[in-house]
Order: structure tokens, then C-alpha cells, then sequence
């Protein structure tokens, strides 16, 4: 019989990635897939990179025509516009979270950028609101088999929008069932 309860291995760190259980029927979180900005003993947070709005950036704020698709980050702070990106120091302010992905820096001088066309597709990626958790809060989810942590993440993967399987795609990188879960349908009742 398939084990359906996901079994953690990896610990969570700055850099990784929460990959949501099958079987959480949630907005923010159901077959979600959360980049983690920051680790510690304060608390986590990150950003739902697989969860999109249906309004264009520029109806948020003075912006350049549209970089990228607008993402639901989480339910905290989601009146307010966060966002990742790969142009480094770039941005003063900005802050590394892994390889060449930062979140954060100065806002007027990204917009500045954008309107002058210096940013490129897929360099900045916007989220409404961020997945946050305080202390110890994620090592009880995970104790519960809520997420899955994985660290097999790249730039493509958290910049790139257009990728609408990446919770199938990591789920299924993970091998054994949870390969058969990347499988598992949404609502197994329409079956």
C-alpha cells in the first residue's frame, strides 16, 4: 500500500523549497511550491511561486509595461508588493538569498530601470502579500507532513513564470511516491 503522508528528510534553510502534500485543499497553499527567503530561529518566510493573480503589475503601481506575471506570495502583508530578483547589488538594500536570486532594494531605482528597458524578462519577479511563519512554526507543520523540503531549485524555476506544472515537476524530482503523487488528481471525487 502507498505510504500517502510525506516524510521530511531535508531540514528548511534559506534557499529551499516547501513543496505542499497533495492533498491541502487551500488558495495559498494547495500544490504549492514556496521558495524559502529566509530561515532562523526568528522564524521563515518565503514566496508561493505557483499561485498568480489576474491583474497586470501596472494597476499596483507606476510601473513599466508588464516584466512578468503577478504571483500570490501569501496570505501575510498582501496588500503590499514584494519581489525577487537576479540584478544583484544592482538594488541598494538588496538582500542574497542564494546563487544570484535576491529579494528586496530600492524600488525607485527598479522602476527607474524598467521604464528605461534595462530589465529583462524573467530578472524580476513580483508578489502580492509573503508565506510567513514564527518560531518553530514550519518544524510543526513539517512534523505534521504538511511540506516537503527540497533543495533541487534553480534560477529558471523560481524566475520563470510560465511553468504552470512546477509543483508536479518537484514533486515528481523527488522520486518513489512522491513521483506517484505529482500524478495524484486535484479532487480524486471528479474521477
Amino acid at each position: 500500500m502507498l505510504d500517502l503522508k510525506v516524510h521530511n528528510k531535508i531540514p528548511p534553510a534559506k534557499g529551499k523549497v516547501l513543496i505542499t502534500e497533495p492533498f491541502v485543499n487551500d488558495d495559498y497553499f494547495g500544490r504549492s511550491i514556496i521558495f524559502l527567503c529566509e530561515h532562523n530561529e526568528e522564524g521563515s518566510f518565503g514566496f508561493v511561486l505557483n499561485k498568480y493573480l489576474d491583474i497586470e503589475i501596472e494597476e499596483l503601481s507606476d510601473f513599466a509595461p508588464s516584466l512578468t506575471k503577478l504571483s500570490k506570495g501569501g496570505p501575510v502583508g498582501n496588500k503590499h508588493l514584494y519581489f525577487l530578483h537576479t540584478l544583484g547589488n544592482e538594488l541598494e538594500g538588496a538582500v542574497h538569498i542564494i546563487g544570484d536570486i535576491y529579494t528586496g532594494g530600492d524600488f525607485e531605482a527598479l522602476i527607474a530601470k524598467a521604464k528605461l528597458g534595462l530589465i529583462k524578462p524573467n530578472q524580476v519577479r513580483f508578489f502580492l502579500g509573503y508565506s510567513g511563519w514564527t518560531t518553530h512554526q514550519l518544524e510543526g507543520e513539517l512534523k505534521q507532513n504538511a511540506w516537503l523540503v527540497s533543495d533541487v531549485i534553480d534560477t529558471d524555476s523560481i524566475m520563470n513564470t510560465s511553468n504552470n506544472n512546477i509543483w508536479q515537476d518537484y514533486m515528481s524530482k523527488q522520486g518513489g511516491k512522491y513521483k506517484a503523487f505529482s500524478h495524484f488528481p486535484e479532487n480524486p471525487h471528479l474521477n
